[in-house]
């Protein structure tokens, strides 16, 4: 279980024997929603900090090695993003990043809680940038388990990009990472689509990583985990894409700086051509680790 706060002092747990802590600052808002714990703090190190059930979910000054990373290595691989579906994502980053595509014309939101959307609008400004009142943003609010499985079908819906932008693979989110979900999603995407998600902490989680990259095996042609340092979390972390068609590691560098230049994307500060593609290259205890 994670620790609790006290005297100021933020504690991040990693697994049940590690962790590491940040100073609190001021706590400006804390409650319980219908589904989690909320908190939201102002911090010397990471500014305004929202976590859930006691877990860093984001920050305003840490937030683009996150969403940077989850969003444009997909979006930079296919050849022109139009719609995109991001199941959780209340706080907007992934939005405001996928809305950086020239080409995209709708994005859903399918949020299970209604209170990090609420969060996001009045304290979390410097993460979306207003992509959550954007016109081309749709939110639903409800199940993402339903919405995907039969909702966005009865709709015939279909999107190029569908992004889980979850919290862990516990409690309410712990449905949403299985082989069915997979499949699910993998029936909702448009041909060349992918999905792109968070797979956890290798060094911390070695277990969970295993167990994820084998089910999107089980379901997708193409798996390519990636792996990139997040100062919030605490350690290295784990992404992976997945798509019967797209291969993000198949893309050289100079392409990848030759598609930002024509989308005119800029202004990013973690991902660039270069660190496109070092993310997938694994050290040798990586690659046994998801052999």
């Amino acid at each position: 279980m994670p620790l609790p706060a006290a005297e100021g002092v933020i504690f991040e747990q990693l697994n049940e024997d590690a962790g590491y802590f940040t100073r609190g600052g001021t706590l400006i808002e804390k409650g319980r929603s219908r589904y989690q714990e909320y908190e939201v703090w102002e911090t010397p190190q990471f500014g305004r900090l929202f976590r859930l059930d006691g877990c860093f979910m984001t920050s305003e000054r840490d937030e683009f090695h996150y969403h940077e990373n989850l969003i444009q290595v997909p979006c930079i691989a296919h050849p022109a993003p139009a719609r995109a579906l991001i199941l959780g994502g209340g706080d907007g980053g992934s939005a405001e990043e996928l809305l950086k595509q020239p080409t995209m014309v709708k994005i859903v939101i399918a949020e299970l809680d209604e209170k990090v959307i609420e969060i996001a609008r009045r304290h979390l400004q410097a993460v979306h940038h207003g992509a959550l009142d954007d016109p081309r943003v749709e939110l639903r609010i409800g199940d993402g388990f339903r919405y995907v499985m039969e909702e966005a079908p009865a709709a015939a819906e279909r999107f190029d990009l569908i992004v889980l932008d979850l919290t862990d693979p516990v409690g309410p989110a712990e449905a949403l990472y299985s082989e069915d979900f997979f499949r699910g999603c993998r029936a909702l995407l448009a041909p060349g689509g992918a999905i792109s998600l968070h797979i956890g902490a290798p060094v911390f989680q070695p277990d969970r990583l295993r167990t994820l990259v084998a089910r999107l095996r089980e379901v997708f042609a193409i798996v390519r985990p990636y792996f990139l340092y997040v100062p919030l979390y605490g350690t290295l972390w784990g992404f992976a894409t997945a798509s019967d068609m797209l291969d993000p590691a198949a893309l050289p560098a100079a392409e990848v700086d030759r598609r930002l230049a024509e989308r005119r994307i800029g202004a990013l500060q973690h991902y660039n051509g270069a660190v496109h593609c070092a993310q997938f290259a694994l050290p040798n205890h990586l690659r046994a680790l998801l052999a």
